[in-house]
């Protein structure tokens, strides 16, 4: 009897210095994590704003971060909530800089670039795509439409394209009115490069706005040149 009681006292024992032992292997996990944000901490110093923002979008997703007090629940998703630690501004930058430099590398001359709150817009003037009052390509604009088609596959970023005009009313046996012009130049360039260059449709988008956005205000010949123009806007915000 005796001896049946030391082993039920000795197995009790053995249970408490097992449970007690658990906050070892608690501490222990904790102990790695901590270590390895750390980590990763230091390594964002040498990592490019754009790639930071891909990364930690990622480990979220891997991890299964829940904010908040989230639960999980039977029959209920969680829906991903992305993480953005880096400020807008610099995220255009940075694709301003891909933006020039892969123009550069296709040899893409005659464009203006600037950014704006989508992200950058690169605009041509009219004449280099069409002629005057017309929506069909002129022989010189098929050289440079292939050179864009290159940026837009290498960025891999939703592109909108933007017809303008100036607020000359039109009305020729083609058009009539400026809103029928900027829209189906914009349509034009779209289907080229859907057609012709096989991108990718869900990254493109059309869109004509007649005199309506001007770069400038005026009435000479220069100011009119000017907003007339065909515009592709790189837009920051990935699909």
């Amino acid at each position: 009897m005796l001896a049946k009681n030391n082993k039920l006292v000795s197995g009790k024992r053995n249970n408490v210095d097992n449970f007690a032992n658990g906050w070892q292997v608690v501490y222990t996990g904790f102990v790695l994590i901590m270590l390895t944000f750390f980590v990763l901490l230091t390594s964002f110093a040498t990592m490019t704003p754009s790639k930071i923002t891909r990364f930690v979008g990622s480990f979220s997703k891997a991890v299964n971060v829940l904010q908040h007090g989230k639960s999980i629940e039977s029959g209920h998703g969680i829906k991903d909530v992305e993480v953005s630690i880096v400020p807008r501004e610099n995220l255009i930058a940075d694709l301003f800089e891909q933006v020039r430099n892969v123009s550069a590398d296709v040899h893409l001359d005659m464009a203006e670039l600037r950014p704006t709150a989508q992200g950058v817009e690169m605009t041509l003037k009219d004449t280099l795509l069409f002629d005057s009052g017309q929506a069909n390509f002129t022989a010189g604009a098929y050289p440079r439409l292939e050179k864009i088609a290159q940026l837009i596959r290498r960025l891999d970023v939703p592109v909108e394209i933007e017809g303008h005009t100036d607020d000359r009313p039109i009305h020729n046996r083609y058009f009539s009115s400026n809103w029928e012009l900027s829209t189906t130049r914009a349509v034009a360039v779209l289907r080229y490069f859907i057609e012709k260059e096989k991108i990718n449709p869900q990254h493109l988008s059309a869109a004509g706005f007649s005199q309506f956005r001007p770069l400038v205000s005026g009435e000479s010949l220069g100011d009119w040149a000017l907003n007339r123009r065909v515009s592709f806007v790189f837009n920051v915000d990935r699909q």
